[in-house]
């Protein structure tokens, strides 16, 4: 087995270091190198949830139960309740959603609305009733994704 040491330089003699053997005070010290302190490459924003990366999948799994519950009370009759409820669904939703996402998210909530609710057979329509509802439906997502940022600005300017 070879033992590696460290190479001795031309002014002193090599004198391999064993634990029995002390270290000579006449050895040069080598100085000590700092490294330079780095930031991370990429910073990763603090507002960023898994919440946020999941509200659209989510948004649709509480649409499609949000439907399969109005079809089991009988309540797609009263297109207004349901219209409301799927607002709240919405404003929920893009509370927690990124802002890009939020258009989708309403979308979204208006296809389980027009598609069950409305036309009751999964068939989506353009009629004034279907244009209404979807412009109540981005509004709400309009009217979520405002008090989210709202509130994170006041989150972030507060002292703390």
């Amino acid at each position: 087995m070879a033992t590696l040491h460290r190479p001795a330089t031309s002014d002193r003699p090599y004198v391999p270091y064993t634990p029995h053997t002390p270290r000579t005070t006449g050895t040069p010290r080598l100085p000590r190198v700092a490294l330079p302190r780095t930031r991370p490459a990429h910073q990763t924003p603090t507002d960023r949830t898994l919440a946020r990366d999941l509200a659209l999948p989510l948004g649709a799994l509480g649409a499609a139960l949000l439907v399969t519950a109005l079809m089991l009370t009988g309540e797609t009759a009263h297109a207004t309740v349901a219209l409301a409820v799927f607002a709240l669904l919405t404003v929920a939703v893009s509370l927690f959603a990124r802002p890009a996402v939020v258009p989708v998210v309403a979308l979204v909530s208006w296809m389980f609305y027009d598609g069950f609710v409305l036309n009751q057979r999964s068939d989506l329509a353009f009629q004034p009733q279907d244009r209404t509802g979807l412009l109540v439906l981005l509004l709400a997502g309009v009217m979520g994704a405002g008090c989210a940022a709202a509130a994170r600005a006041v989150r972030r300017h507060s002292p703390g």
